[in-house]
């Protein structure tokens, strides 16, 4: 029983392996890829509820003591994004059968998402810094698959775009990681966060902490480091670009929140406030670019932007109401990107373009569709009692505990601007008279694609109507974080 926390990063390897040996087979890769994500959603349901009841979850591989095994810890902030990983990967996995097309398919497609879903579990379970880098670059590669997979000229120039800054990122972390590992003398995160206190956090430290935040901060694109995002997650087609825009900068942003929530933090005034600046930054920079484009694709990636600064910026707080916000709204954003990007997605395959104006009138061919858009986009914007709402309500009130009033006013004035981003693509598509004639689409293919989707969209409404069930759950996440002696012990026994 205590290996359970390794399922949900040891399952989805094992069924991408086996998908290798099916190239050809595209429908035994697509049942073998189905029951693969829902055996470890499975797996990953049972972890929840085991580390609810029994508190943190720790192994040390090799039966060696930590910290001198490699230790992988699963408690509730990791199994809640575990959890809500395989969630949307089922989803998109489901949403691909029709939309990813048999060409992509046959070349790997779903070993790759397999391979993903590995690198980002294991990011979020292990409790060592360099496996941390280790499970990055397993993401990482299988990323590089799929952002290129179709090879259309975009794609590769992109490609190349993103595989270069990853790689430098890569190079930057092995180097940080070295540094740390020069002042503590371990690898193992509740090991690292005892030694740093016992020195007292001296100035090298405080810088390697800057330069963990710029590692981090690429991956998960803060400013002003989130130059490659928008070009990169617009050129692969609608389900890659959704498996990226929900999982992979929640990677870096969780990075951000394990360490300066448990190794930096005894040089907030400065660690803490440079975050929180360039917190507010990365929020403007995604309102500004949400604004400038009337691409379907771009609008909704520049929202991803926005979001990112939101939950660092409640993270930033280090009290209990900004850092349970920013717990609450990280998984508010995985659901919703995963959701609006599936829509935007069929928005797309109907009318044939991206581009917003030439769309218009969806309502009267399209009702369905464009009622779920509005509340997904309601959602987005954090319009009670939707899912972003009560995130976006306690990183405000944090906030102002902290007596940060300027950033919460930027918090809700950028609400203002999702909202207006949002319902930009709402008037533009199914408002009006249709601007050109419809392309010939398959009504079977439609609805086959609108079934994750609205099942998306209807959990995203669960998620902010039973904000009460999930309180206990976001709770233990938070406390974890702003008490860092739980996971300190739970690992070091």
């Amino acid at each position: 029983m205590i290996n359970l926390l390794l399922f949900p990063i040891i399952l989805p390897f094992f069924f991408a392996i086996l998908l290798l040996f099916f190239k050809e087979k595209i429908k035994t890769q697509r049942i073998l890829a189905l029951i693969g994500v829902v055996v470890s959603l499975a797996a990953s349901l049972v972890l929840l509820w085991k580390v609810k009841t029994d508190g943190i979850q720790a192994i040390t591989l090799g039966s060696w003591p930590a910290p001198f095994g490699i230790s992988m810890v699963s408690d509730m902030l990791s199994v809640l994004l575990v959890t809500t990983t395989l969630l949307l990967t089922l989803f998109i996995v489901i949403y691909s059968f029709t939309s990813i097309g048999q060409q992509r398919e046959r070349f790997f497609y779903y070993p790759a998402i397999l391979f993903l879903v590995t690198g980002v579990n294991g990011a979020f379970t292990t409790g060592d810094i360099f496996n941390l880098f280790v499970f990055f670059e397993v993401l990482l590669m299988a990323s590089y698959v799929l952002i290129v997979l179709g090879g259309e000229k975009k794609q590769l120039r992109e490609s190349l775009k993103y595989i270069l800054v990853n790689v430098i990122s890569s190079a930057l972390f092995v180097i940080t990681v070295a540094y740390l590992y020069s002042v503590v003398g371990t690898l193992n995160m509740a090991d690292i966060s005892v030694k740093i206190a016992e020195v007292n956090q001296p100035g090298i430290i405080t810088v390697i902490a800057v330069l963990f935040l710029i590692v981090f901060g690429i991956k998960g694109s803060i400013f002003p480091l989130y130059f490659w995002l928008p070009g990169s997650y617009s050129a692969p087609p609608v389900p890659v670009l959704a498996l990226f825009g929900a999982l992979l900068t929640k990677v870096g942003i969780y990075a951000i929140m394990r360490t300066y929530t448990l190794f930096f933090v005894h040089d907030i005034g400065f660690t803490h406030e440079i975050l929180m600046v360039l917190s507010i930054l990365t929020i403007i920079a995604g309102c500004i670019g949400a604004l400038a484009y009337f691409d379907l694709k771009q609008i909704i990636i520049y929202n991803i932007v926005i979001a990112v600064g939101v939950i660092l910026f409640g993270a930033a707080q280090m009290n209990e109401a900004g850092m349970s916000g920013a717990v609450f709204y990280l998984i508010h954003d995985m659901l919703i990107k995963g959701a609006l990007f599936l829509l935007i997605g069929i928005i797309i395959y109907i009318t044939g373009t991206s581009n917003l104006r030439k769309m218009g009138g969806l309502m009267k061919t399209h009702a369905p569709l464009g009622w779920f858009y509005l509340i997904a986009a309601f959602g987005l914007a954090g319009i009670p009692p939707l899912s972003g709402f009560v995130g976006k309500l306690l990183i405000v009130k944090g906030a102002f505990e902290a007596g940060n009033v300027w950033g919460s006013i930027i918090i809700l004035a950028s609400s203002l601007v999702v909202l207006l981003s949002v319902m930009r693509i709402f008037i533009y598509a199914f408002w009006g008279e249709p601007k050109m004639e419809l392309p010939k689409t398959d009504r079977k293919a439609y609805l086959r694609l609108m079934g994750p989707a609205l099942v998306l969209v209807m959990l995203t409404i669960v998620y902010g109507v039973g904000t009460e069930w999930l309180v206990p759950f976001m709770t233990d996440a938070t406390d974890v974080l702003l008490q860092p002696s739980i996971y300190i012990d739970a690992v070091l026994k």
